[in-house]
């Protein structure tokens, strides 16, 4: 058994190759990235073979390239390889190699490496967030710029008719000449991600509609096309959590624990390093499910903690109460209960 480590770069990957003792026996630098043989050259004559490489914008190449072939491929967690982040000599050599060994020692912290459709999932409800956050900062322009004068205004207003014609009759007249350049500027901007949103809105509902594990989702209230879309191409296969605690730690919902000795656990915020696609759904989800399902237990259950701990707790609470309902919908196959 051999066992390969790449350390992928922008323009090139370097490779190190070691043997079931550990024992270096190949390295090449400066192997091209997006030219396949010269790669598969390099790990000719090294079989059985397992590689990996760490998280990165280039691993999906090195995935496709390698899927036809008899060689493992792995996938490690770039965050949580703190042997090669802490290392005082830091090379790509280095690396490469030190990855190999993790490899040969069964230490790699391993991660999912979503195959071509799923990936095409995940990019377009990513796509989908991105238009939404880039419509956002539009709007906020043009209130950085009312605030100026100090003026006020809902967020959501001007996404509507009403809020334009608000704009349009109460506070343009206030504006400077370049305030007025500017703001129509953003206006413009604003309503061109509309107009996107929307057509990416209508191809989630198309493929949510055809996918198993999506319309199962949207039977839990507040949860609709785009929603059940995004859970559906970050959580498959749901048999890779070996719980749902597992679950909710990849969501970022598990709070971190801090202990020594025989000291008292002191719990802190929620993690940074976890699905944020996800964990963010999951909690804005939580208002929309309380507005359509008043009586359901999640929705008692955060208004209760809300009584005693105040929404932003309670919403955490639910929303990883909400992650535990979910990984069970995906494991049984069973509607939304209530």
């Amino acid at each position: 058994m051999y066992y390969g480590g790449i350390d992928a770069h922008k323009t090139y990957l370097t490779l190190a190759v070691v043997d079931k003792a550990g024992e270096l026996v190949h390295r090449r630098k400066r192997i091209p990235i997006g030219a396949g043989e010269p790669l598969l050259k390099e790990l000719e004559g090294f079989r059985p073979l397992q590689v990996v490489v760490e998280t990165c914008p280039f691993w999906p190449w090195i995935h496709d390239l390698l899927a036809p072939t008899e060689i493992d491929f792995h996938l490690a967690h770039a965050s949580k390889l703190e042997a090669i982040a802490s290392a005082h000599t830091k090379t790509d050599s280095v690396d490469a190699e030190l990855l190999a060994r993790m490899l040969q020692g069964d230490l790699i912290p391993g991660a999912y490496p979503k195959p071509p459709a799923q990936r095409e999932m995940a990019r377009l409800v990513r796509h989908r967030a991105m238009m939404v956050k880039d419509r956002t900062r539009c709007i906020n322009r043009v209130h950085n710029q009312l605030h100026q004068k100090g003026i006020q205004g809902e967020r959501e207003t001007l996404l509507r008719d009403k809020g334009r014609e608000w704009l349009e009759k109460t506070v343009w007249p206030d504006l400077s000449a370049e305030q007025q350049t500017l703001v129509g500027g953003q206006l413009e901007l604003a309503d061109w991600f509309t107009s996107k949103i929307e057509e990416l809105d209508k191809r989630i509902e198309r493929e949510a509609g055809n996918h198993r594990a999506a319309s199962l989702l949207q039977t839990i209230p507040g949860v609709g096309p785009y929603r059940g879309f995004l859970f559906a191409a970050e959580l498959l296969p749901i048999g890779r959590f070996e719980s749902p605690g597992r679950l909710v730690s990849y969501a970022g919902l598990a709070p971190t624990v801090k202990q020594s000795g025989s000291g008292h656990p002191r719990h802190g915020p929620i993690p940074r390093g976890a699905n944020r696609w996800v964990r963010g759904e999951l909690i804005s989800t939580i208002p929309n499910h309380v507005q359509h399902a008043p009586d359901s237990s999640l929705t008692l259950y955060y208004q209760g903690l809300k009584e005693r701990l105040g929404w932003p707790t309670a919403r955490v609470a639910a929303a990883r109460k909400l992650c535990r309902v979910i990984y069970a919908m995906l494991s049984t196959g069973e509607l939304w209960r209530g």
